[in-house]
């Protein structure tokens, strides 16, 4: 799913729309932040949660695993020089984000309860017009099984597998089956008493929990990187080198660096997938463009900053080359390096909280996936197929499930950028104008 052609539509796709532009989405990051403030929040406009729960929301779908064992998988598959080709995806994220976003907004459409909803099965529905509508359909299927909650509770299920189960003999390395499985079940029950106060629980939920977990993360980071700052020069020399040779531990040839840090990017922002969209789409907003504007801040969040740190983390301690634990796990080993037995303690603590968040917002995609697919009045039978997805997720393999969702993702982005660029002229005009109203605003 990740060959050549995807890799032009999702990265030469964020390319076109940074010249198509003209870059003007990163000349407004200081409006952006302005309106997370809340200082252009207005109750009375149509849809759900506010800009910075939107956002929050958005954050949370990609802020958890993918950052922290994604990027130990990333690094794993494609060597260090992943991590540069994960920089590009979300440095041309950042107006790839700005125009879905946008067109999320722009392009709500109503489902079959009448409630507003935004995403882009109705960006293709509302967008391009019925003879576009199997597209949309093809999203919502991707959508569907690309948002499950497998692969974040599988390597949360494995954190707590190392830092808890093991040292206090609940489980052993040959015998951990119930011990899995009963956090699957905890987790399930806890997901379901989030979700089942739905979109504004959810939004509320993860306002508080994200920016927390955030925090908390960077400053774990923080000291792991300070006790090695001799060594980041040569770590970021390191990412350079083998983005281009491709030759580091398992990178192989360079179209396989590339490959792997093209798809463990979108993973990570989501940019150009679509699925953040559908957050973005229920923010409470008569300016599509406000949250284009809102949603590009994502990936500097997501990859620059937070990415970046795990990966300088795993590079500077020398964990990836011992050949020990992949994904959260080899994260863990990083955080041993500095914290010792505190470090994967303090790991699993971030763990859970990002991943549940990360869960109960996926639930919100695929439920409104299926909504589109088989009418909203039927989607809330979803909850209970969902639940019983964390159980089985907490058992499975973490290779399998992982190349699935990647998959998945590949899927999505197909629709989401084609109709996003088909659409590009719209979201211009519509930007265009915000920008004169603004300008006069500001001036008058």
């Amino acid at each position: 799913m990740w060959g050549l052609p995807l890799i032009i539509l999702l990265v030469g796709g964020g390319l076109f729309f940074l010249l198509y532009s003209r870059a003007l989405p990163y000349r407004h990051f200081g409006h952006g932040f302005a309106i997370l403030t809340g200082r252009y929040d207005n109750d009375s406009d149509k849809g759900t949660l506010s800009h910075f729960q939107a956002l929050a929301t958005a954050l949370s779908g990609t802020l958890g695993l993918g950052n922290i064992a994604g990027v130990a998988l990333a690094i794993t598959a494609g060597g260090p020089g992943a991590v540069f080709w994960m920089w590009l995806t979300a440095i041309v994220g950042i107006a790839t984000k700005f125009f879905t976003a946008t067109a999320a907004v722009q392009f709500r459409g109503k489902d079959s309860l009448g409630q507003l909803q935004g995403g882009p099965m109705y960006v293709i529905r509302e967008g391009l017009g019925k003879k576009w509508l199997w597209l949309a359909g093809f999203f919502a299927i991707a959508g569907l099984c690309g948002t499950q909650p497998v692969f974040q509770i599988n390597q949360l299920v494995a954190m707590l597998r190392t830092s808890v189960a093991f040292p206090l003999n609940l489980a052993s390395e040959q015998n951990h089956l119930l011990f899995d499985a009963g956090m699957g079940v905890l987790a399930a029950l806890l997901v379901f008493s989030v979700i089942s106060g739905s979109l504004p629980r959810v939004g509320k939920v993860t306002a508080r929990l994200v920016p927390a977990m955030v925090v908390g993360y960077m400053l774990m980071t923080a000291g792991v990187l300070l006790t090695h700052a001799s060594e980041i020069p040569a770590a970021f020399a390191l990412i350079f080198n083998d983005a281009f040779t491709g030759q580091a531990l398992a990178g192989g040839a360079l179209g396989k660096v590339i490959q792997v840090g093209v798809s463990r990017g979108a993973f990570s922002n989501e940019a150009g997938i679509g699925t953040e969209s559908m957050a973005h789409g229920a923010a409470r907003t008569n300016e599509p463009v406000r949250e284009g504007l809102v949603a590009m801040t994502g990936p500097v969040i997501d990859t620059l900053i937070v990415c970046t740190c795990t990966a300088l983390a795993i590079l500077i301690t020398g964990v990836w080359q011992s050949g020990d634990g992949d994904g959260v796990t080899l994260t863990a080993n990083a955080f041993s390096d500095t914290y010792g037995l505190w470090g994967p303690i303090l790991l699993t603590v971030m763990v859970i909280f990002l991943s549940l968040s990360t869960i109960t917002t996926f639930w919100y995609y695929g439920s409104k996936c299926l909504g589109f697919l088989i009418g909203a009045q039927h989607q809330h039978h979803y909850v209970w197929a969902y639940c019983l997805l964390i159980v089985l997720g907490s058992i499975g393999s973490v290779n399998m499930i992982f190349n699935f969702l990647i998959g998945m993702y590949a899927a999505m982005a197909i629709p989401t950028m084609v109709s996003a660029l088909l659409l590009a002229p719209k979201i211009m005009d519509a930007a265009r104008d915000y920008f004169a109203r603004q300008k006069n605003t500001d001036n008058g």
